[in-house]
């Protein structure tokens, strides 16, 4: 019964997993459990307490019970506000900040695994990897550069594991992924025409591209057993290459001479992959470290060209210019009684955006997280985790000139942070 249950399950958590809020650095999502929150994902290759493990490294399956089912929900709030201190643009520069461009996420998640024999094992995740919204009060004063975007993933992850030895586990797995992008702007900054003669400004009318596609990667790991107290984990996952195709749909008065503009469209990106060294350390029966240290290949966007797939011309090029990023992580569990553990975690999460060099879009900086959770062992035997985190995000200062595209100049700074809060469930059968 509980299997045609979770069999049920998987179809609708894949279509819910495809709505997030950017977490980590960049539009990463780390919530794909919500067990880690509480250790601010400290140990994660590591410390496989769950079925989760199937996506933060797949080898830590051999650590599991024969059968494990795991489900959870995080809720991220992250909060962008813009200070405006030098911007120019046009008919849109006395149209306000644009309020609070952050909004509430849920990112849920659904996990499986099965021992096939004592050492082999196989796995089945479902989550949201990357993901990203914002959405500012329209109009405002950079309407012209964004003003809603948004990015969806959901990824689909069968898995294999392996015990070498008592020391040694392996494991790799497959990813599915779609995502599907939508980029809503102004058009423009003033009346300037573009090579057509119109009787009101740009500012009127918007533009959106609304794209999606899928693609195939893959993840693998290893777990080492050095002694009963002592767990080290690598794990790594492929970059996801995308040729997003959806149309350029204008809106608004300017919309019956934009034909020429408006149609099918395409863009290419590359999403990053990412590397993951972790540490499980007991040190004694009630205290347990664990630390993490990652990098994520964000260089992998240098830029985004959003084609017109009629002409071949390029409609917009939105100048990511990402860097390489680094994250560590500190946490530490205390095992308070038989049924209860308390968690705590702190993470620092190097951005890819480099000052100012930043979109509206995605006004993303340096960030410490601070987190602190729990564990419940029920009396059947199962695990109820929670966790909550407070992310503090350092000031984004921003200068994105696209005065001679008609977009305007945006000069000023982002006070950002975010709250994250999540439950998982787990259980072993």
């Amino acid at each position: 019964m509980k299997m045609k249950t979770l069999a049920r399950m998987m179809p609708i958590l894949a279509v819910a997993a495809a709505t997030g809020e950017a977490s980590a650095a960049g539009f990463q999502l780390l919530e794909q459990n919500a067990s880690g929150i509480g250790n601010a994902y400290a140990g994660s290759a590591a410390v496989a307490e769950n079925a989760s493990t199937i996506y933060f490294n797949p080898a830590g399956m051999t650590q599991l019970k024969d059968r494990e089912f795991s489900a959870g929900i995080a809720v991220v709030r992250p909060s962008f506000r813009f200070a405006n201190e030098n911007s120019s643009a046009g008919a849109l520069t006395s149209t306000g900040n644009g309020g609070d461009a952050g909004s509430t996420g849920f990112l849920p998640n659904l996990y499986a695994s099965w021992a096939l024999n004592k050492d082999l094992y196989v796995g089945l995740g479902i989550g949201a990897p990357f993901g990203l919204k914002t959405e500012y009060d329209n109009p405002w004063i950079g309407g012209a550069q964004s003003v809603r975007f948004e990015i969806k993933t959901v990824n689909i992850n069968p898995s294999v594991a392996y015990r070498v030895n008592e020391k040694v586990s392996i494991g790799a797995g497959i990813n599915w992924q779609r995502i599907d992008v939508d980029y809503t702007r102004v058009l423009g900054t003033n009346s300037a025409r573009l090579g057509v003669t119109v009787p009101f400004p740009l500012n009127t009318s918007t533009g959106t591209f609304s794209a999606n596609d899928s693609t195939w990667g893959w993840n693998a790991g290893a777990l080492f057993t050095l002694s009963e107290t002592t767990k080290v984990g690598v794990s790594y996952r492929s970059k996801m290459r995308y040729t997003v195709k959806g149309d350029l749909t204008v809106q608004g008065p300017y919309a019956p001479l934009n034909a020429a503009r408006s149609g099918p469209a395409n863009a290419t990106v590359e999403l990053p992959d990412v590397f993951v060294l972790s540490v499980v350390q007991q040190l004694d029966p009630r205290w347990t470290m664990m630390g993490d240290i990652s990098w994520t290949g964000w260089s992998s966007i240098p830029h985004v060209d959003i084609i017109n797939s009629n002409s071949g011309t390029t409609a917009q090029r939105l100048d990511t210019e990402f860097r390489d990023t680094w994250r560590m992580a500190l946490g530490a569990t205390y095992k308070v009684n038989d049924a209860w553990k308390a968690k705590f975690g702190v993470a620092y999460d190097q951005s890819p955006v480099e000052d100012p060099h930043r979109l509206v879009s995605l006004p993303d900086s340096n960030r410490t997280w601070y987190s602190v959770g729990g564990q419940w062992k029920t009396p059947a035997g199962s695990l109820v985790d929670f966790g909550f985190a407070y992310l503090r995000v350092n000031t984004s200062p921003i200068h994105n000139d696209q005065s001679s595209a008609l977009r305007g100049v945006v000069d000023g700074h982002y006070n950002s942070n975010a709250f994250i809060a999540g439950a998982q469930y787990s259980l072993a059968f």
